[in-house]
């Protein structure tokens, strides 16, 4: 037997009676259907057997299966009630139909042919080859705006869409058409518009609305270089539209935040970038200045030490600086590491991280990777510079008097 396949005789046929024709664990055989299965770069239609959960339908030698969501409790003979989710299959009818305008309008304008074709989640894509006019090397983003507007001309004539069917290549072949055939028999042509444009039809298993106007909309978002064709980023139906209410939306937010309306936005947004980037440039000129006074600071300390007046114990200096990052403090002990008698160490409590400098006779990575994890620090380095991070302020306390107790 073979599945008699209802999508194809009415595509807005929603649900229908069907007999049982075999069970095997959780996947369905029905003498027809409703459901179509993935196929054509389209996904499947969902819905209910029964009231059962259907997860996944396929198409094997001219049969359709229906995998449910538990083991199918039917027996053979048994009626059957079939539902799908209509959202879905018109969900899929509108994107699969925007796909086929929008390379009609490819091979109209550019003579390029669609290689590749995929309906993700987020978005579709189409791979267009170039191939049927030389004298065009590129798709720019210019000529996939002319694209756009020509492929929405044609959903707003409300073209009529549709399908043909054929049992062999000989007899499909008959109709012009953008694009060789890849099958050999049990061929469906579609027709979007003039059945005499080769532009307008090309071979597909999927399916798709009667009009061009219930497409709604295709927004195209960008193009691309892909393995020497041009992938072209799109979206068609309800989901052009939501995209479109959420990047109006953040527009609308951003306008707020700026106190402009959508002609004047970026121009207000460049003006408080370029602020930004001045107030930037002002603190980054200021942390150095901090940073030099600080080196100088302990550089006269060090100074200091050598004559007998030293601020540190025993050779060992500690700062702690509340008002910088960690990256700001490396550059503050780096330039002394060939001046400090024994060990720098450089505190920053936000983050409980002790940094430590010597001139490398003291190995500042050793004392690290030996006795920092004893308070649960971690962390490592060289010779001369090192870092141990500690989770809590009483370990990175009880480290540094051990080191001081060790060192004197």
């Amino acid at each position: 037997m073979n599945t008699i396949k209802l999508y194809q005789q009415d595509v807005y046929q929603r649900e229908c009676e069907a007999a049982v024709a075999g069970v095997e664990q959780d996947t369905v055989l029905l003498d027809r259907t409703v459901f179509f299965p993935t196929g054509g770069g389209q996904s499947c239609d969902l819905g209910t057997i029964d009231g059962l959960e259907v997860t996944e339908v396929y198409e094997k030698d001219d049969l359709v299966y229906h995998r449910l969501a538990s083991p199918a409790p039917f027996k053979e003979g048994q009626q059957v009630h079939c539902r799908i989710d209509w959202e879905r299959r018109f969900d899929n009818m509108q994107r699969h139909c925007g796909e086929h305008i929008l390379s009609g309008i490819c091979y109209q304008l550019f003579g390029g042919v669609n290689r590749g074709f995929h309906m993700g989640q987020d978005y579709m894509t189409i791979d267009i080859s170039l191939e049927e006019n030389p004298q065009i090397k590129e798709v720019t983003w210019e000529m996939a705006k002319q694209a756009e507007l020509a492929a929405n001309e044609v959903v707003w004539s409300d073209a009529p869409v549709t399908v043909r069917r054929f049992e062999t290549r000989e007899e499909a072949e008959k109709m012009p058409l953008r694009k060789a055939l890849a099958i050999d028999e049990e061929i469906s042509i579609v027709c979007v518009g003039d059945e005499k444009n080769a532009a307008d039809c090309v071979a597909c298993c999927g399916t798709h609305p009667a009009w061009a106007g219930q497409v709604g909309i295709i927004k195209l978002y960008k193009v691309e270089h892909y393995k020497g064709m041009f992938r072209i980023y799109f979206e068609a139906g309800k989901r052009a539209l939501m995209d479109y209410d959420q990047k109006h939306d953040l527009i609308t937010a951003l306008g707020n935040r700026y106190s402009a309306g959508v002609d004047d936005l970026m121009d207000k947004i460049k003006s408080r970038e370029e602020k930004t980037k001045a107030v930037k440039n002002e603190l980054h000129v200021l942390r150095q200045s901090v940073i030099q006074e600080r080196i100088e600071a302990i550089r006269s300390d060090l100074a200091s030490a050598e004559s007998g007046d030293a601020p540190g114990r025993e050779g060992i200096f500690i700062y702690e600086y509340d008002d910088m990052k960690t990256d700001d403090l490396l550059n503050i002990g780096r330039p002394l590491i060939g001046e400090i008698p024994k060990l720098l160490l450089i505190v920053s409590p936000q983050d409980n991280t002790l940094l430590l400098f010597s001139d490398g006779g003291i190995d500042c990575g050793k004392l690290v990777k030996e006795n920092a994890s004893i308070y649960n620090g971690k962390g490592g380095g060289n010779a001369s510079s090192a870092r141990a991070i500690f989770p809590k302020r009483d370990g990175l306390d009880t480290f540094i008097d051990l080191l001081e107790k060790h060192l004197r």
